[in-house]
């Protein structure tokens, strides 16, 4: 990469919580807490997929999928955060922040981009279920994970290529974790070009996706309505309503941070909304994607059995 420094700074000083003392302790046990629950929760799915044929399915892969990104992208900084709770030089080297703020973008663009897959799943066994199964064969949910994964580490790359960072001696990043927009906020170098490519980057993996997604449910809601049952339709809605609940925190958060120009950004109030795609999401997923479906009930009795 070819990176320019007109000062040369080896290592940045995360803040994290350290301004807020008196949240320490709090934040570390929820945190503990969500970390531990994400590496519980996509871990089991993924055992669980793959141990019960019956889930080899569609959707399955991909929530296998959906659960394999989770766990790295909670992975990629959660840790991070909890031992910097208690460090007194909570401190990352310039090779280590460059290394996270790449891993985390390609994990968070491919979630963004496999949820819109995901979606158009769902529309397609609701609108059109006795051909799914011809239209959502093993190469066309290969391909739509691979297009997922492949289009985020190109744009990626193209993000972390294109930053020339000049620092003027700053290291001093107010968050968690690095990222880009922090890495950005510290230079003293024109930017412009950077903050613009992350503004088109983030309406073909953020605003596209979103919009496709939201599309996809009001058509879901469509198909649901002449549902005759009242019950049936009820619980149809609850799913949905819970799924789209948690795929607006995810996007809506990330929205919120990335498509706003710098000079709006709020250093303060922009970490503690990244908790919600960098660490509530990833928890949740399993739980209102997964574990509350009848296969997924049926396959955890079928490993209770087999241990008893």
């Amino acid at each position: 990469m070819a990176m320019d420094n007109v000062t040369a700074v080896f290592q940045f000083l995360l803040i994290g919580i350290s301004n807020y003392p008196q949240w320490r302790d709090t934040f570390f046990t929820l945190v503990l807490i969500i970390y531990l629950s994400t590496l519980l929760g996509n871990g089991f799915m993924i055992f669980l997929i793959h141990f019960d044929p019956n889930l080899h399915t569609p959707i399955y892969f991909f929530l296998s999928n959906l659960s394999f990104l989770d766990l790295c992208y909670g992975t990629a900084s959660m840790p991070q955060a909890l031992v910097h709770c208690f460090s007194t030089h909570p401190y990352l080297s310039y090779p280590r922040c460059l290394a996270q703020t790449s891993v985390s973008l390609a994990l968070a663009t491919a979630e963004c981009l496999l949820l819109a897959a995901m979606a158009y799943d769902r529309v397609v066994a609701i609108s059109n279920p006795l051909r799914y199964s011809v239209v959502m064969n093993g190469p066309v949910c290969v391909c739509l994970v691979a297009t997922s994964w492949g289009t985020s580490l190109v744009l990626t790359a193209m993000l972390i290529l294109s930053l020339r960072l000049h620092f003027c001696g700053a290291n001093v990043i107010n968050h968690f974790a690095c990222e880009i927009l922090s890495l950005i906020k510290l230079t003293c170098s024109d930017t412009s070009l950077n903050e613009f490519m992350i503004l088109i980057t983030s309406i073909f993996t953020l605003l596209l996706p979103f919009g496709f997604v939201l599309l996809s449910y009001i058509r879901i809601a469509m198909a649901i309505i002449r549902i005759r049952s009242l019950q049936g339709r009820l619980k149809a809605f609850t799913t949905c309503g819970s799924h789209l609940t948690v795929v607006t925190i995810f996007y809506g958060s990330a929205i919120s941070m990335y498509m706003k120009t710098q000079s709006k950004s709020y250093p303060d109030q922009d970490k503690f909304i990244s908790v919600f795609y960098g660490a509530l999401t990833p928890m949740l997923n399993p739980l209102i994607y997964s574990l509350r479906k009848k296969d997924v009930k049926r396959a955890i009795r079928k490993v209770m059995l087999k241990r008893t």
